[in-house]
C-alpha cells in the first residue's frame, strides 16, 4: 500500500509505507520473561556477593594475569549491571523486527549512542510495546527522514554542493577517515538513500553495512567514478576522505518530490517533474535490475586465495595463488551461492577447490566494479553466450593463424576466442564495458564500442562468435568481412540456419561445417562454422 504526494504541477509520487515486518507480540511477551528471569538472578547475585568475606580468594585466583586486581564491589555493582541488562534486552527487542536496518542513520546513530552509554530505560513490558508500536507507525516519516539525511550529511566546505536539491553533484566529507577506514556514520546516510531508492525500483532495501562494502569497493578505484545499484546513481572516493555522489535524473525527481514534502517553498517544482530528455540525461545509461544484495554481500567478502599444507609438526603454511579468490566458509543459501559462481565463471573464473575461483588476471578491479554496480553483463540483453573451449580450439585450428598475421576478435566478450590467439597480434572489440575491462586486466588491445558503429582496421584473421538474435548474426558478419585484406581469412560461428547461404559474402570462397548441436550450455540453437577466404584482387 501506498500513500500518494501532490506536488503542484508535477507528477504523482508514490512513496510506500510498508516499511516494517510487523513484530510478533508473543515474541515480547517471551523476551520480556526472559528479561525478568535474567534481572532476578542478577539481583539474587549481587545481593549473595555483597556481603561474602571470601570473594577476595576467587579474583585473587582467577584474576592473576589482569593488571590490576578489581575490587569485589566494582565488579558486582547493581546498577552497573542492570544498565548492561537492559541495553543487551533493548537490542535483542529492536532485533524482533527489520527496525534497525530501516531506521534512518541519524536515528540508528542515537540509538547506538544510548546502547553503548547503556543509558536505555527500564525494559518494561508496557514500554517496549509501545516504542516498538510507534517505530512500526513512523515509516512514512523515516521515508522522508532517509532523504532528509544526505543534506545534513553534506560536506559544509566544498563550494561546489548544491544542496537545494537532487541534481547537482553532492560532495560527503570524512567519508573515509585518517587511517584509510569508512566512516560507518557516512556510509549510513549514503545507505539510507539507496534504500529510498531500492524502494523505487521495487528492490530489497540494502542491509545497514552494505555500503559500507561499496564504498571500500569505491576506494580501492581511487578517484574513479562508480556505478551503483544498476546505475541509479554514481559514487567516486578520494583518499582525502571526500565522497562524491550523482543522481540519476529518472530517480533524483523522485527524491525531489519527497523532498517538497518536507521543505514545500525550498525545492524548484520543475526538479520535482518527471525529467525530459537533456543532454545530461542522455549521459545516463538506463538504469538495470541489480542482484540480490545477498550475493553482492558473498562478493564483497571475497579473499584472496591460498594453498594450506600441513608439516609433518602439523603445522600449517600458506602459498598465495595467483589471481584466485575464495569465498568465505560459512553457512549460505544453495541459491546464493549457485548466482555468486555464476557470476566469477561469467567474469572468466574457474574454480579450483572448495570455494575457490582462479583467474587468468588479476579479478580485484571486476569485482569491486560489480559489487558497486550490483550488475554483470546481461547474457539475454547483451546475447552473450561464451564460447565453450572445444568449440573454441577447432575455429581457431580453421583459423590458420601465422606469426605475421593482424588478429580481430569482434564481440569478443570474455575472450573465449582471444585466450587462444597470440595476444601481441590480436584487438579485441567489445561493447560492454565490465567484458571490456576483463579483456584488458587479460592485456589485450581493446576497442570498447559497438562493433557495427567501427569504421576501417585491415586483418589477416577475423574469427568470431557473433550475437544470434534475429539478423544481427548476419550484419555483423558482413561488417567483419569489410575488414579482412585480401587473402585474408574470416572463421564465425553462425546459427544453423545460415549453412549454404554463400552469397552472404561476395569475393569470398566460403566452407560450411557439419550442423553442430548442444554446443551452448542452457540453450538448443544448432550451430555451424564458416571458413571464407577472401579473394586475391
Amino acid at each position: 500500500m501506498g500513500a500518494a504526494v501532490d506536488i503542484a504541477g508535477a507528477e504523482r509520487v508514490e512513496i510506500v509505507q510498508d516499511f516494517f515486518a510487523p513484530v510478533s507480540f508473543d515474541l515480547v511477551d517471551r523476551l520480556v520473561a526472559s528479561y525478568r528471569g535474567a534481572r532476578a538472578e542478577i539481583e539474587q547475585v549481587s545481593e549473595t556477593i555483597s556481603g561474602s568475606s571470601v570473594l577476595g580468594y576467587f579474583l585473587d585466583g582467577n584474576a592473576s594475569d589482569m593488571p590490576y586486581r578489581p575490587s569485589p564491589g566494582s565488579i558486582f555493582q547493581l546498577d552497573g549491571a542492570l544498565r548492561a541488562l537492559n541495553a543487551a534486552y533493548w537490542s535483542k527487542a529492536l532485533a524482533l523486527t527489520d527496525v534497525y536496518d530501516l531506521m534512518p542513520q541519524a536515528r540508528r546513530d542515537d540509538w547506538n549512542d544510548l546502547v553503548r552509554s547503556m543509558k536505555t530505560p527500564e525494559f518494561e513490558e508496557d514500554t517496549v510495546r509501545a516504542t516498538l508500536q510507534d517505530l512500526l507507525l513512523s515509516r512514512e516519516q523515516f521515508l522522508a527522514e532517509r532523504v532528509d539525511g544526505i543534506f545534513k550529511s553534506l560536506s559544509r566546505s566544498h563550494v561546489t554542493n548544491h544542496p537545494q536539491a537532487f541534481s547537482k553533484r553532492m560532495i560527503i566529507q570524512y567519508a573515509v577517515d585518517s587511517l584509510g577506514y569508512i566512516d560507518s556514520r557516512r556510509a549510513g546516510y549514503i545507505n539510507d538513500l539507496r534504500c529510498v531508492i531500492a524502494r523505487f525500483m521495487g528492490r530489497e532495501m540494502p542491509p545497514h553495512y552494505s555500503s559500507a562494502q561499496a564504498l571500500r569497493a569505491a576506494l580501492a578505484e581511487t578517484g574513479k567514478w562508480m556505478v551503483l545499484d544498476g546505475g541509479a546513481l554514481k559514487v567516486r572516493v578520494y583518499k582525502v576522505g571526500t565522497a562524491h555522489l550523482e543522481i540519476h535524473p529518472d530517480m533524483a525527481w523522485r527524491l525531489n518530490a519527497i523532498l517538497a514534502n518536507l521543505y514545500p517553498a525550498a525545492i524548484p517544482e520543475a526538479l520535482c517533474r518527471k525529467p525530459v530528455k537533456t543532454k545530461r540525461t542522455k549521459e545516463w545509461a538506463e538504469i538495470r535490475r541489480p542482484l540480490s544484495f545477498e550475493v553482492i554481500g558473498l562478493l564483497a567478502e571475497l579473499k584472496p586465495a591460498y594453498h594450506r599444507e600441513r608439516d609433518h609438526m602439523d603445522r600449517v603454511t600458506r602459498t598465495p595463488i595467483e589471481n584466485a579468490v575464495e569465498m568465505p566458509f560459512r553457512d549460505l543459501s544453495k541459491s546464493t551461492m549457485a548466482e555468486a559462481e555464476s557470476v566469477l565463471r561469467r567474469i572468466g573464473g574457474v574454480e579450483c577447490g572448495p570455494r575457490t575461483y582462479v583467474f587468468e588476471y588479476d579479478p580485484e578491479s571486476i569485482i569491486n566494479e560489480i559489487v558497486c554496480s550490483g550488475c554483470v553483463p546481461d547474457e539475454k540483453a547483451c546475447q552473450f553466450y561464451p564460447t565453450p573451449v572445444a568449440l573454441a580450439e577447432r575455429v581457431i585450428d580453421l583459423a590458420d593463424i601465422r606469426d605475421h598475421h593482424r588478429c580481430l576478435e569482434p564481440s569478443a566478450g570474455t575472450g573465449g576466442l582471444a585466450d587462444l590467439m597470440p595476444k601481441e597480434q590480436t584487438v579485441c572489440v567489445e561493447a560492454s564495458h565490465l567484458h571490456a575491462k576483463v579483456l584488458e586486466a587479460k592485456g589485450y588491445q581493446v576497442t570498447k564500442a559497438d562493433f557495427l558503429t567501427l569504421q576501417g582496421g585491415q586483418y589477416h584473421r577475423v574469427v568470431m562468435n557473433p550475437p544470434f538474435d534475429g539478423a544481427t548474426w548476419k550484419h555483423h558478419l558482413q561488417h567483419a568481412a569489410s575488414m579482412v585484406v585480401p587473402g585474408g581469412r574470416l572463421v564465425a560461428i553462425l546459427p544453423g540456419t545460415a549453412r549454404g547461404k554463400d552469397d552472404l559474402l561476395p569475393g569470398f570462397d566460403c566452407d560450411w561445417s557439419e550442423m553442430l548441436v548442444d554446443q551452448f550450455e542452457g540453450t538448443g540453437v544448432q550451430v555451424v562454422i564458416l571458413t571464407a577466404d577472401k579473394q586475391e584482387s
